[in-house]
């Protein structure tokens, strides 16, 4: 038990560091040394400023480290972040590299906010550090602040653009889920569809020829001259047979177990880290209706994008039964509502899909205070 505790520490610990060292988190560490190693000494104000540092550090690195979303908490790291950095340019406006700390916060706020909000942040901060930078007494303290407004508007448009692409991979990633998701169910109804032709093809050509010639060695059977000779006995009992067997085969054919829900389903939920997806299928399940498939992937996919969105789950669960003729659905996620439960366009639109098919659906809060849905849909 002490090894397997030891193991699970080291790797929050690997995991911590790895998540220290991103490609967003680089740039802050260095920058802030620095600034660090450039500020003057100044025994009066100098616990104030490793304060300040040390804050400004610490809400910069749980910036990143946390997804960037708009929320009262990260609006209170940001402000706290801002008012670190400009106390340092206020005790020290003549380091001249103190003003690269709102670089970082620059460009952590165009990963955050939407352009306009931040071109209005930044334009109070550039207004604030050039008051510090005229109370101190600097010399040129406009040209300062172009050039540290140049660093911070190029700082941004990376943030921006590097924002802009993370979105449109991650966008394209779930399409193309989806177009796998589809693919499998088309693939399986193409399958199940072939399999029904071949089926009635060889009941209806097949079966039929075999039931004529049997009738007619029935009747050669019959003739007094014809009907002693063991070839026609033995070929009347071969065809008795190959038709029993050519049966047995259709029945076969027919025999299917359904579309692959649980391909589909885990395609589709395949490239999104969070939530996992937690399947459960019974065996008696058996969907063969792609309309049916198709609003049970609709669902699912909704689902777990409510839960990446706005519970922040860990986990999806997804249970599948069959319950007198129908088919029942039950999803929930490991998030927690925050607020009262809302319908939007999503859960709307999952309500009215399902109506589509002839089904109902059931939205509520769960016992563990997640969003749990339960679908029923006619097989």
């Amino acid at each position: 038990m002490a090894s397997i505790a030891a193991n699970s520490q080291h790797g929050r610990v690997r995991n911590f560091l790895r998540a220290l060292f991103t490609p967003f988190n680089l740039p802050v560490l260095l920058t802030w040394a620095a600034v660090w190693l450039a500020l003057p000494y100044d025994s009066a104000h100098g616990p104030l400023i490793w304060a300040a540092m040390t804050g400004f550090l610490v809400t910069s690195l749980l910036t990143n480290l946390v997804e960037h979303s708009v929320s009262p908490r990260t609006a209170v790291w940001f402000a706290f972040q801002a008012l670190c950095a400009l106390t340092v340019i206020w005790i020290a406006p003549r380091g001249g590299v103190a003003p690269a700390l709102l670089v970082i916060l620059v460009s952590q706020l165009a990963l955050t906010y939407s352009p306009r909000t931040t071109v209005v942040i930044v334009v109070a901060l550039n207004l604030i550090l050039y008051l510090i930078l005229r109370r101190g007494r600097v010399e040129g303290a406009p040209i300062v602040v172009t050039v540290f407004l140049g660093f911070q508007a190029f700082a941004a448009l990376i943030a921006y653009y590097a924002k802009r692409a993370e979105r449109t991979r991650d966008q394209l990633a779930l399409v193309n889920a989806d177009l796998l998701a589809t693919r499998a169910l088309l693939a399986d109804s193409a399958r199940d569809a072939e399999r029904l032709r071949v089926a009635r093809e060889l009941h209806d050509v097949a079966g039929h020829k075999l039931t004529a010639m049997r009738l007619n060695l029935r009747a050669l059977q019959s003739d007094p001259v014809l009907g002693q000779r063991g070839e026609i006995r033995i070929a009347e009992q071969l065809s008795g047979e190959l038709l029993e067997d050519i049966r047995n085969v259709v029945s076969a054919l027919r025999d299917t177990h359904g579309l692959d829900l649980a391909t589909a389903l885990r395609a589709l939920a395949a490239p999104m880290p969070k939530p996992r997806l937690h399947l459960r299928i019974d065996d008696d399940v058996q969907v063969r209706d792609p309309a049916v498939a198709e609003t049970v992937l609709r669902l699912v996919q909704e689902a777990l994008t409510n839960s990446a969105r706005h519970a922040h789950a860990e986990t999806l669960g997804v249970q599948l039964q069959c319950e007198d003729g129908n088919l029942l659905i039950t999803i929930e996620d490991d998030g927690r509502l925050r607020g009262e439960l809302r319908e939007g366009n999503g859960l709307s639109g999952m309500r009215e899909r399902v109506a589509a098919a002839g089904g109902t659906l059931t939205i509520a809060p769960g016992a563990s205070g997640a969003l749990r849905l339960h679908a029923s849909l006619p097989l």
